[in-house]
Formats: structure tokens, sequence, C-alpha cells
């Protein structure tokens, strides 16, 4: 099977692991018995997906905006947007709300100087990877613009529920559910810089590569962040983004140049970006055959993949909020889906299931804001629960099924709130 079609991430990624297990694509950057060994250390590679590894010297600190902690939780290289925070906000994330996802340190990065590289068989003339296309900033805003509102998301958005919910152990940064945000994106679209750069009808998959520094894990050097992509989804709806919500790309969230790769799962979104290979053969990384996977007693050995987010809900409000007894409020919050949209949102205050109110119109890729008036009853410790159902009809379930790296929960969260 070529690169043409495989726009769905579960069947390329399907695909491309069973090529890469026969031999028939190639792993860059690392051989194929590193990549075995690696494999050959199942969760104990994969845990350290949320540790600060070796080489961070390109940045001072992992993350270099401010992180006030009434907005922010801190986890090492990561940063979590407190829900609350999102209360007023509006539609779009604010940039300094965002959260972070690094897997090293935020680099610093000359705009002046930074090109962008592409090289590789799937070009016309096969560029080396030493002598490469080459873009510069200045070539990328001369060419035509798009602007998308879309989500990002990490896979592990709401792991810590797995453990304090469901009463089961996972490995890596222990996200609540503010591991998203949903910005404005505008920029340039990859089909449009691949098209000039000499694309082949040959070409069947594009790796682009991060900036940041190196990462290793158990001794192993896995050279720099990347993730392959099918050029049928690369044509299909990705972008070279550098502007966020009207301004330049901000440099915890990948300036100059970052991709934006709408309803794959947020490590697809490489930021930093620098070189993208472009190849007439499959190729996979670290990034899409050992991490990112599924992993458990009820999955396969080599783990099933990680796909487009689930659908999920939050308050915004914090753990705990406490309400006057007898009091009228109302309850916001906003739900999402790598599906598309939202068809409804039901929240459960102890009294039933109701359904909640839309506020505002909402993006096919973003999420939906909505509320619902209710009434606190007497003093206490009460539970809110919110679930919704998206266009696609999947509606989130009580329980999650469990895996150790503790991807993809979209179980309805428990939120407790004090009416005193």
């Amino acid at each position: 099977m070529t690169g043409t079609g495989l726009t769905d991430e579960a069947t390329y990624d399907r695909t491309r692991l069973a090529q890469w297990r026969a031999g028939e694509a190639r792993a860059a950057g690392i051989s194929r018995r590193g990549m075995l060994r690696l494999a050959a250390g199942g969760s104990l590679a994969l845990t350290a997906l949320g540790t600060l590894p070796v080489g961070t010297a390109s940045a001072a600190a992992p993350i270099v905006k401010p992180l006030p902690p009434e907005i922010f939780e801190v986890y090492g290289t990561n940063a979590e947007t407190r829900w609350e925070a999102l209360s007023g906000q509006g539609y779009l994330t604010p940039v300094e709300r965002f959260f972070v996802r690094n897997h090293t340190a935020t680099p610093s990065i000359d705009v002046g100087t930074w090109r962008l590289k592409l090289f590789g068989t799937g070009l016309r003339g096969a560029p080396t990877a030493d002598k490469p296309v080459e873009f510069s900033y200045h070539d990328l805003r001369h060419l035509p613009s798009e602007t998308i509102t879309s989500a990002i998301e990490c896979a592990g958005n709401g792991r810590s529920y797995f453990t304090s919910q469901q009463g089961q152990a996972v490995s890596g940064t222990a996200w609540k559910l503010g591991a998203i945000g949903v910005a404005r994106w505008r920029g340039v679209r990859l089909s449009t810089v691949l098209a000039k750069a000499g694309l082949t009808r040959h070409a069947v998959d594009v790796l682009p590569e991060g900036l940041d520094a190196d990462y290793v894990t158990g001794g192993t050097n896995l050279g720099k962040v990347r993730r392959p992509l099918p050029v049928a989804k690369a044509l299909q709806d990705v972008l070279l983004a550098y502007e966020m919500n009207g301004r330049p790309l901000p440099p915890d969230h990948g300036h100059p140049v970052r991709l934006v790769v709408p309803s794959w799962i947020g490590i697809s979104s490489i930021k930093w970006l620098g070189r993208i290979e472009v190849s007439e053969t499959p190729l996979v990384s670290p990034w899409n055959t050992q991490y990112y996977r599924l992993l458990g007693p009820d999955y396969p050995a080599e783990g099933t993949v990680v796909t487009r987010q689930v659908v999920k809900s939050a308050f915004e409000l914090p753990w705990n909020a406490e309400f006057a007894a007898g009091g009228r409020h109302v309850l916001r919050g906003r739900s999402w889906s790598g599906n598309g949209r939202i068809r409804r949102v039901e929240v459960d205050a102890g009294d039933g299931w109701r359904r909640a109110k839309f506020v505002g119109a909402a993006a096919d890729r973003g999420w939906q804001r909505w509320e619902i008036p209710w009434r606190a009853g007497v003093p206490g410790v009460q539970t809110l629960r919110a679930r919704a159902t998206d266009i696609a009809g999947i509606t989130q379930p009580d329980v999650t099924p469990h895996n150790t790296q503790g991807y993809l929960f979209d179980a309805v969260v428990r939120h407790p709130v004090r009416v005193v």
C-alpha cells in the first residue's frame, strides 16, 4: 500500500508498523537493531517519556513563558492549564494560558538564520540531507496563507484519572484534563511547500523533525523528535503554522514554524520544525512504532496504535470549588472530540442527567462551550459529572479500558465540589 488514501491515522500506523516488522520500512535516524532493543524494553522506555532527558543546552529552562500557579500546574518539561483559568476566556485559548508539552526543552531559534530543509527520494532529483531544498521564514510568509481553528491535545490528557478514579497504575505525566488548547493558526499549507520542493508521484511518506535537543532514554539517543505522516494526509489539511491567535508563534509553541495536523494526536504536530524528509519508501520512527501505543494485558505485544483523540468534557471549575447552599448557579464547561463537532452534552449534579445549553458557535476541529443552571442543595460534598456525545454518535463511557501508559482517557470525570 502506498501513501495514497492513508489519511486515517490508525490505518496508516497499522500499515507502517507491519511494513517495519517485515523489514519494508526504514526507521530514519536509528537502526532496526536499536528499535528492536527499545521494543524489548517495553514500558521501561515508554515510562521515560514523562521525564527530563539529557541534552537541554539550547534553553535555560524547559519552558520559557511565565507559569503562574493560578493558571498552570507544572510537571518538569510540561505545563498543564488549570480549567478554572479558562473561565471567561472566550472560545480560543490565550497563548499565555495554553498548555505546554515538551520532550526536552524549548530551544532558542534565530528566525533570521532559520531554514526549513526538505530532502529525500520523494522529491524531484532526490536532494540529500546535506544539499536540501531550503525555505526561509521570509519565503514561507510570502506564500499563500491559510487560517484554521484547531485543537492540539496531548495523547495522555486525562491520564491521572486512570489512577485517581479507576484505581489503576499508569506511567507518564499525570495530566488531568488541561493538556489541550484551541487556537487560531495561520500559515502555509504543507502541500504548497511540498509542491514547490518538487514532490513526485512516487512519494509515500514525509518525516517532519523538530529542532529541540536530542531525546535520550535508556542510554539510547533517539535523535530529534519526529513522527512520519502519509503523503495523503500531508496534502490534505496539514499546516506549517507561523502565527497563533494573530501573533507570531511563541517559543514554547514552536517558533518560528510548527506543524498543525488536525484530528491526529498532538505528537504529530511537531514544534520547532527544521527538516522534512520526503520518501518514496515507507518511514517509521520511535514515535510511531514504540511510543504512543496502547500497551497492557488486553492488547497485543506490540501494542495498539494511539489514534485520534477521544470525546471528553470538563467543567471550568477548580477541584473542590465552593458554592453557597441553596443558591442558584450556572455551571459552565467545554466538550470536544477528535471525531469532530459535539452533538449534545448532559450534566448530572446529583439530580439526574440534564441536557446542557450550547454557548456560541464551535469549530469542526475545536470544542463546544456549554452551560446549565444549578441550585446547590444542602451543605456537603457533591459530585458533578458531564458527558458528551459527538457527531459520530460516540458518548463518553463510565470507565475507560486500562492501558499501562494512560492514553486516551474518555470516561466521565467525577468532579467534586463543596456546598457551604
